[in-house]
C-alpha cells in the first residue's frame, strides 16, 4: 500500500514520520469464500445432471419393458404366439 510520509521541521533539525496503513486481510477471506461457493455450486449442477440422466435412462428401460410385453400380450391374444 501507499506510505504516507509528513516531514515537519522544529528549528534546525527536520522530523519524519511515516504512516503505514495495511488492510486487515478481509478481501482475501470474502475471495476465498466465494470461491468455495462457485465450487460448491458447480459440483451440485453436474451431480444433478447425471441424476437427471440416470432418470431418464430408466424410463426409458420401463417403457420399453413394457412395449415388449404389451407385444407379448398382443401376439398371444391373436394366437400369434412364438
Amino acid at each position: 500500500m501507499a506510505d504516507e510520509r509528513v516531514t515537519e521541521t522544529y528549528g534546525t533539525q527536520p522530523h519524519t514520520t511515516v504512516i503505514e496503513r495495511r488492510s486487515g486481510g478481509g478481501g482475501k477471506a470474502i475471495a476465498i469464500v466465494l470461491l468455495i461457493a462457485v465450487l460448491v455450486g458447480g459440483f451440485y449442477l453436474f451431480s444433478r445432471g447425471g441424476a437427471e440422466n440416470r432418470r431418464d435412462a430408466a424410463v426409458t428401460s420401463a417403457a420399453k419393458s413394457v412395449g415388449d410385453t404389451a407385444e407379448k400380450a398382443g401376439d398371444a391374444i391373436s394366437g400369434d404366439a412364438k
